[in-house]
């Protein structure tokens, strides 16, 4: 009872700030929403900074008392064009699979002109049924398995040299 409480209070708190926010953001149109959602998004992660570092007082009501609530955005669901707006990942390119990257296998359709992302199958575990499929997928099995992760130094040499400035 007390954590439903403190949500309705906290989503009500939430959106009458985004109320306020929408009047200042509202020329912020969906062509321009990926050159502009740092902007966009500033609000929340403003919100969500002083939720972890501060906290906000939130009324209990089964308790009848006040606490302070932190809160975190652990994660999120996005669709594969969300994921490239949020995180500047190319989406649209031969090799946009983030996690096969120069392995990405794709292929582009002859008809469509759309490019098609193929050896998913790999991913399965190794003696999967799908993986000896041939007719119902590219017309091959696949044989080989996923793409290495990345080490931790790996990352860091690839975003080591990013230079983004924020905002417009």
């Amino acid at each position: 009872m007390a954590c439903f409480t403190s949500y309705l209070q906290l989503t009500s708190w939430i959106m009458h700030e985004a109320k306020i926010h929408n009047v200042v953001y509202d020329d912020i149109r969906s062509e321009t929403a990926r050159e502009y959602v740092d902007v966009y998004l500033s609000p929340l992660i403003e919100y969500l900074k002083l939720m972890w570092d501060q906290g906000v007082e939130v009324f209990d009501e089964f308790a009848n008392e006040t606490f302070k609530l932190h809160a975190m955005l652990f994660c999120t669901i996005n669709d594969f064009p969300t994921y490239g707006n949020l995180s500047g990942y190319s989406v649209k390119s031969y090799k946009a699979c983030p996690i096969c990257e120069e392995d990405t296998t794709s292929q582009q359709l002859k008809h469509g002109r759309k490019t098609v992302y193929l050896r998913h199958r790999r991913f399965l575990r190794s003696h999967h049924p799908y993986r000896r499929l041939k007719k119902v997928f590219n017309g091959h099995q696949e044989t080989n398995g996923p793409p290495t992760s990345l080490t931790g130094v790996e990352v860091y040499e690839k975003v080591n040299n990013i230079d983004h400035t924020f905002d417009k």
